[in-house]
């Protein structure tokens, strides 16, 4: 982005910036404080762009001020984190509704394959699920326990094993978004068939409903965190595709940065799935129900958090907006 095009799109922020400083308008301490990170960040993106211009120097003199004038007077909230996750992410992944979209298509539509190849090729799960697994499974089905791969490690090991392995597979869906989102779209391709080729094979042994009622316990979080995972591989490839009016290697570096925020977001996901794994999946004598209210629990909060939330916390947003719009102009 030209040095001129930049000024033009941030100048409003800027100065609205300084008259706060020069206690010529007040806001809100919270906003004071947001503000302060964008101009942080607008300062980081002329350092690296506009390197001992004007630009620069007229924002790390207005960053140096912001910087004393707030933490003189306001420390940094120790509900920052709670913060993000209530308000900040909420607000910023609505704009990546359509990446969440494709993941999930894109995941869906190669379970689906994954179901069908097992339906038409027989040696199609083993090729997938591997030897071991199957043969495993089917020893396991013979002795009237098919869920009993879940029983074999110790809760605690299963429940940090799982969890660090479940967030490395998400990582590599984002980061193979570096691929222009290739790479992602393998993850999720990957991942369908494997899931699609796992509900065959129980199916045809009769078992879908008891392997179902099992593995959906975790499962539900587990899979729909490594879809949303595929979402910020897709931001971070829509970054290098999609540059807009940025150079391709800052908006590279604005969608690193919203990635990892939709990745930071998944970690108490992945945890919760990971501890029942590890806790609950393996008492597979608990009552239908029990594991239904979990399963339906689980759904629940995945869809709030990521599809209804955001744009309910969008819409308030806009709504204060116009009312202090309003108020400014009455």
């Amino acid at each position: 982005m030209r040095e001129a095009a930049f000024i033009k799109n941030n100048k409003v922020r800027w100065q609205l910036f300084e008259a706060v400083l020069d206690n010529k308008e007040h806001i809100d301490p919270d906003k004071l404080s947001d503000l302060y990170v964008q101009i942080t960040d607008d300062l980081s993106y002329a350092k690296t762009f506009y390197t001992q211009s004007n630009t620069e120097a007229y924002l790390n003199a207005l960053a140096s001020k912001a910087h004393q004038k707030i933490y003189k007077t306001k420390k940094e909230s120790k509900n920052r984190l709670i913060r993000f996750f209530k308000e900040e992410f909420p607000l910023e992944f609505y704009q990546y509704q359509k990446q969440l979209l494709i993941a999930f298509l894109v995941f869906a539509f190669f379970a689906v394959v994954g179901m069908y190849s097992a339906a038409t090729d027989g040696d199609f799960v083993r090729l997938i699920l591997g030897d071991a697994y199957v043969n495993m499974t089917l020893e396991n089905i013979e002795s009237g326990d098919p869920m009993a791969v879940y029983k074999e490690q110790g809760e605690m090991g299963m429940f940090i094993g799982i969890t660090l392995n479940n967030i490395k597979v998400a990582m590599y869906a984002f980061i193979l978004g570096m691929l222009f989102s290739v790479g992602t779209l393998y993850i999720m391709m990957n991942n369908g068939i494997m899931l699609g080729s796992f509900l065959y094979f129980f199916y045809e042994k009769d078992l879908l409903w008891e392997s179902s009622r099992t593995i959906w316990i975790h499962g539900t979080i587990e899979i729909s965190v490594i879809i949303i995972a595929g979402a910020a591989g897709l931001v971070l490839g829509n970054g290098l595709l999609f540059p807009k009016t940025y150079t391709r290697l800052a908006s590279f570096m604005i969608s690193v940065k919203a990635g990892l925020k939709i990745m930071l977001s998944t970690i108490p996901f992945f945890i919760v799935a990971g501890f029942l794994e590890g806790f609950v999946t393996r008492h597979t004598e608990m009552p239908d129900i029990v594991a239904l209210i979990i399963i339906i629990l689980s759904l629940f909060s995945i869809l709030y958090y990521y599809v209804y939330y955001p744009i309910k916390v969008t819409r308030e947003k806009e709504l204060e907006l116009k009312v202090e719009r309003i108020g400014i102009k009455l």
